[in-house]
């Protein structure tokens, strides 16, 4: 059997589907699986071990991605899938399982693109607290021959590969940068997607300035995307004008690939974010997080592993607007952030390493 399945962002969300890859290896061992991604979310999965290939989605606009679309299609055609699973739902991701001429195309029950599965599955609200993973498990369950075993994350939890190449690469820079083997690394992502899930900067300074006062052995790494650089120089000189003499505990590794970062935070004895694709990386290792949550609920988006790995999430339980659509702060001053002090996500990082 030949399955396709499709989920072509983002990465947290590419990361939420990859136990779904591994109970369908399990399931059907015999299997030849495919795996349909955009470039952004690729090594995610590119290195999986139950995936038997890995098409890249061409994300351009206009004009190239219809001529992209087209010859994508083609190429899904000639693969003769026999089953076709759209993880994702969105118009490009249906458009393409429907083009994929598979024999059974199964999605999500959403308006205006029903008619291109021949098996329909209820969708869950979106803002309903129900973790992504189950939204996805139901997918599977139409499938024939199903175990109906629940989703589990002690047996499947979220993966991702370490790139030895990209492992060799940070090991290198820890070195250059004079971080000895022994020393503790805390890796702390300041960056977010939207200002719905950014956590103040002076608070993320706090943050540094008192996880690498308490500890000599400590090194503190920050990551951001790419776009938020500059915050998250910001928020360096911020804390190492507090901390003085000590302020190269603070390590600038510079720019990392998302496979770097995957390797970063397997080295590292903690990962502190927010509801971000890195925060979900963080949860294919066994190194201890602390979540800051926003808009978004940890019941729906938490870290989906093992409890032996430590993860604590934290959020404010009592704002009856959480959770948001994300489109506009009813109150108007993002409350559901501003109001995560820093002396709570200290205390929650201290927590996790002790």
């Amino acid at each position: 059997m030949k399955i396709l399945l499709l989920r072509l962002r983002l990465i947290g969300d590419v990361v939420f589907t990859t136990p779904a890859i591994r109970a369908l290896r399990r399931t059907y061992p015999d299997a030849h699986l495919t795996y349909l991604v955009e470039p952004h979310a690729a090594p995610v999965v590119i290195n999986n071990p139950h995936l038997d290939q890995v098409i890249v989605a061409p994300r351009r606009r206009g004009a190239r991605r219809l001529l992209d679309d087209f010859s994508l299609a083609r190429r899904l055609r000639r693969e003769r899938f026999d089953v076709a699973i759209d993880l994702h739902g969105g118009p490009r991701s249906a458009w393409l399982t429907w083009a994929s001429g598979a024999r059974e195309r199964i999605g999500y029950d959403i308006r205006g693109r029903v008619w291109m599965y021949t098996r329909i599955v209820p969708r869950a609200r979106d803002l309903r607290p129900r973790h992504s993973v189950l939204n996805q498990w139901d997918l599977l369950e139409v499938l024939p021959d199903w175990p109906r075993a629940p989703a589990d994350p002690e047996r499947d939890g979220v993966e991702m590969a370490v790139d030895a190449r990209a492992d060799a690469r940070v090991r290198a820079r820890l070195r250059d940068a004079g971080v000895a083997e022994d020393e503790e690394l805390i890796v702390v992502h300041v960056s977010a997607g939207n200002p719905f899930r950014r956590w103040p900067e002076p608070f993320f300074a706090d943050l540094v300035t008192s996880l690498a006062a308490h500890g000599r052995s400590r090194r503190i790494v920050l990551s951001s995307g790419p776009s938020d650089r500059a915050a998250a120089g910001r928020i360096a000189a911020a804390a190492g004008d507090r901390l003085g003499a000590s302020r190269d505990r603070i390590v600038d590794l510079g720019e990392l690939d998302l496979q770097e970062l995957r390797a970063l935070i397997g080295v590292s004895r903690l990962f502190v974010g927010g509801d971000t694709g890195p925060l979900h990386i963080a949860a294919a290792t066994a190194t201890p997080i602390v979540g800051i949550y926003g808009p978004t609920l940890s019941a729906r988006s938490a870290p989906w592993r093992t409890t032996r790995a430590r993860t604590i999430s934290v959020e404010q339980d009592d704002l009856p607007c959480r959770p948001c659509n994300q489109r506009t702060c009813a109150p108007g001053d993002f409350r559901c952030l501003t109001t995560l002090t820093p002396d709570t996500v200290i205390e929650a990082a201290e927590r996790a390493l002790a």
